[in-house]
């Protein structure tokens, strides 16, 4: 439907030929005084104007044709006015001068407005932008509340603040100043957002619920504090590979730890860290201190990291169900130690690249997290097979392990953890070397659920392969041995 709606309004003359002429009199005239309501964007050329109630019809990207969710590609024009992307803002198809031209006979008009409705909420944001400018009809449905409670937009040419600015500013139109529908706010990998496009978020969507702004790295903690003290009902924030971000808290000074606002608390639950490189210690006690009831954590590549900050996370985030600190080198057997006092609660544990890890840190876990479902541990050299005996006998229930490039794991922690773990369902025993066809024959007997088995760069027979896939019939082998087929 969406290649259907792009193809359409192609078609349309006046629909998309507007579009060229703004960006035409915008790059080859001289701007003219605008009259009384119209107001100058802020940061576009001055004679790119915007009527007083503004209505976005176009995030234009410089970018090739655009996937729609159903994996079908959309033509559309994009233009470049002096190296920068930019969000067009036009009248309601109609109130210009010159008729719409929507033809009246076309199919799609036969239906009822709840139908298009339908179908325009399987569209993206640019999308229904377009969509706002085929006719008035289509301006009413593509501006119904009820296709708000999302904005996803993407591209690292974007102007994202402004795109974010018009898109706030147009669904404040029927309740001034907030966007009571906005729940969702996905702008990740728009490199050119900042600290003024997220205050505009906050300010405006008191409902948000859910912040993605990975790889935005030009996002500070000043933007990040606005958001939480204003946004009461967030539950997820992503701020992956923002390197400026070093914490998360309700006070302005990041490395302040006082009493929460007024006695509040950030209701975050899953908070994604991943390439903030600059975290360290206290940030971590800090966000700790603030989001008490997070449930999932990753911190993946998190390089300063240590185990003292470990004994703040145990200590007040006593919820944490999914804990990732893969690639944090100063992580060792004290802060699995700490980690283990989530008890019962914790279900996924990722330590991979942890070089400090070994089987007295795996023991602390087997012991305190019966409830494990998920363990990658991939890369401690130091765990061996007793380590992972351990952990099969106390947390029967796992379902995943990656032990790979672990050198010193071997045919007798398979065995053990055949008789165990009956339900277990994904072995990553990549570049093992110690392993023969022993450990997987009693992999294939007592692990009859398993739907996927590595064991590449493994010296394993293929006897021992075929023996897993007939027992395993489910079970997806990913191997480097020739003779296997």
């Amino acid at each position: 439907m969406g290649a259907n709606n792009g193809k359409q309004c192609g078609s349309e003359g006046k629909g998309s030929s507007s579009i060229s002429s703004d960006v035409s009199s915008s790059t080859d005239h001289t701007p003219t005084k605008a009259p009384k309501n119209v107001a100058t964007s802020e940061d576009s050329d001055p004679s790119m104007r915007t009527l007083s109630t503004p209505s976005p019809a176009l995030i234009l990207k410089p970018n090739p044709p655009q996937t729609v969710p159903n994996g079908h590609e959309t033509s559309s024009t994009s233009f470049t006015v002096t190296g920068e992307t930019v969000a067009l803002v036009h009248a309601p198809p109609g109130s210009r001068s010159h008729p719409s031209r929507v033809p009246p006979s076309a199919l799609i008009d036969a239906l009822p407005d709840p139908v298009l409705l339908q179908v325009l909420s399987y569209l993206c944001t640019p999308q229904l932008c377009r969509c706002a400018r085929v006719s008035r009809r289509w301006y009413n449905l593509a501006w119904d509340p009820r296709l708000w409670s999302t904005i996803r937009l993407t591209g690292e040419l974007l102007s994202a603040d402004r795109a974010l600015k018009v898109l706030t500013h147009r669904l404040c139109q029927d309740t001034p100043n907030v966007c009571l529908t906005l729940e969702t706010v996905v702008v990740s990998g728009c490199r050119r957002l900042s600290d003024r496009g997220l205050r505009v978020v906050a300010q405006c969507c008191p409902e948000l619920r859910r912040l993605e702004v990975a790889g935005c790295y030009n996002v500070s903690n000043e933007a990040v504090f606005d958001v939480v003290s204003q946004c009461p009902n967030l539950e997820h924030l992503d701020v992956s590979g923002c390197p400026k971000v070093t914490c998360i808290s309700l006070t302005e000074e990041a490395t302040l730890q006082l009493t929460p606002l007024h006695g509040q608390q950030i209701g975050l639950q899953h908070l994604d860290m991943t390439d903030c490189v600059s975290l360290e210690d206290k940030g971590l006690r800090t966000i700790a201190f603030h989001c008490p009831r997070l449930t999932h954590l990753y911190l993946r590549r998190c390089s300063r990291l240590t185990d003292e900050a470990l004994r703040q996370l145990a200590l007040h985030c006593t919820a944490l169900r999914e804990l990732s600190l893969s690639d944090c080198p100063l992580i060792g057997d004290f802060g699995l130690r700490e980690v283990a006092r989530l008890e019962g609660r914790l279900r996924y544990l990722s330590v991979a690249h942890c070089m400090r890890i070994t089987d007295v840190g795996l023991r602390y876990v087997a012991r305190y997290c019966p409830r494990l479902r998920y363990l990658n541990a991939r890369g401690c050299e130091g765990l061996t097979d007793q380590g992972l005996s351990h952990l099969a006998r106390n947390c029967s229930r796992l379902r995943s392990i990656d032990v790979g490039r672990c050198p010193l794991v071997s045919d007798a922690g398979l065995e053990v953890l055949a008789r165990c773990c009956e339900g277990l369902r994904r072995l990553s025993l990549r570049g093992c070397e110690s392993l023969t066809g022993r450990g997987l024959m009693a992999l294939a007997v007592g692990c009859p659920e398993l739907q996927l088995l590595n064991v590449q760069e493994c010296e394993v027979p293929p006897e021992a392969l075929r023996l897993v896939r007939q027992h395993c019939r489910r079970c997806v082998i990913e191997h480097t041995i020739p003779a296997f087929y």
